[in-house]
């Protein structure tokens, strides 16, 4: 059989909103073509999900959880070497006729204008953009993400949008082919949510779940200071996922023993997906910094705490059970207390980023082939 898609994918965020498309394709025996750019490691992802294990592997997977370190030098060098590659294997295929990648990552950015260059000069397929449209209106956060996601959607022939807000933001893209289809995220935990057995709630009284990883945050010791100072406030037992690059950068900060030595707080590995989305829907509260996180506080109706300045997710913040710190730490406390409360109750709220968006995106893939 022909392969006519390609699906470029690097960090596990986007593996976990793209899955679901691809267990569609094989759900109606549509052969694609898996390609990993290696920017993070997939080992156990594809065969918890029923995927296929990556066609092409780029580059070598990373052993920990970051390939970089915040190193921009390291990445620069990283995304030419992927894009050489990604338009050596495009090239190679004459039976393409579309190209997927998803959000804003590097591995979407380098995988948008390597395919770009590739279809203006073959004229043999489309670039799709996954989750496109999402703006911050600040380039500096989060920091590349909203420049990748800019790239990623200048570069793509289809921009398949996750919510209606996103749909305005790219209002004057008139000579792109824009489809409103909902965010993927719906299927992935839904999915995972089923993938659920035996599973244990990291505590048996209420808790927090926390993440903090973004490189604007991490990499700024007032910040990281203001955010320790907030995870400390917290009156209920607390459970941080800490990623690697943020454990060194807690460490070279002087802050690391506060949080190991805070008894509410416990440090955790980062839990694999099926578990992660069965104890965030246990929790009582969320604070993170990073995006699939914001919606997944919308999905399941938690209280979120977003620690960033700027957010590109501004359906929650609509809501009243997320908050968006701007690291003030004062008001955030504040909110953390009113979340905890017992008399707090959550505003019934739509759910912006619909549902069977998977068989959405591969109807319209079919459709537009016929």
């Amino acid at each position: 059989m022909k392969t006519e898609i390609a699906i470029i994918l690097g960090s596990r965020a986007e593996f976990l909103k793209t899955f679901p498309v691809m267990l569609e394709l094989q759900k109606r025996k549509i052969p694609y073509l898996f390609i990993h750019t290696g920017q993070h490691s997939y080992k156990g992802f594809c065969e918890s999900f029923g995927v296929k294990r990556p066609d092409i592997i780029l580059t070598p997977e990373p052993t920990k959880s970051s390939k970089f370190y915040s190193k921009v030098w390291k990445a620069l060098f990283w995304n030419a070497e992927v894009f050489v590659k990604i338009r050596i294997e495009l090239n190679k295929r004459p039976d393409l006729k579309y190209v997927l990648f998803h959000g804003d990552t590097m591995s979407a950015a380098t995988a948008s204008f390597a395919s770009w260059g590739a279809t203006n000069w073959t004229k043999k397929f489309k670039s799709v953009h996954l989750e496109a449209g999402l703006r911050s209106e600040n380039i500096m956060e989060p920091f590349p993400e909203e420049i990748a996601r800019r790239m990623a959607d200048r570069f793509s022939k289809i921009l398949l949008v996750p919510t209606e807000r996103a749909l305005g933001n790219i209002s004057d893209y008139t000579r792109k082919d824009i489809h409103f289809v909902g965010n993927t995220i719906s299927d992935s935990s839904k999915m995972a949510l089923k993938l659920c057995k035996n599973k244990k709630r990291l505590s048996k009284d209420k808790f927090a779940l926390i993440t903090i990883h973004r490189h604007e945050n991490i990499k700024n010791k007032e910040r990281m200071e203001k955010i320790v100072g907030i995870l400390e406030s917290i009156p209920i037992k607390s459970f941080f996922a800490l990623h690697d690059n943020t454990k060194r950068k807690l460490i070279k900060f002087g802050l690391y023993d506060r949080l190991k030595n805070n008894k509410k707080i416990e440090i955790i590995q980062p839990l694999d997906y099926i578990n992660f989305i069965y104890q965030l829907s246990e929790c009582s509260l969320i604070v993170c910094d990073g995006g699939s996180m914001q919606e997944e506080s919308l999905i399941f109706n938690k209280p979120c705490i977003v620690m960033r300045k700027a957010t590109e997710r501004q359906e929650g913040l609509e809501t009243n059970f997320q908050f968006l710190s701007k690291f003030n730490v004062r008001a955030t406390k504040d909110k953390i207390l009113e979340y905890l409360n017992p008399k707090f109750k959550i505003k019934k709220s739509k759910n912006p980023y619909g549902k069977d968006v998977s068989k959405k995106i591969v109807d319209l893939l079919i459709k537009k082939e016929k």
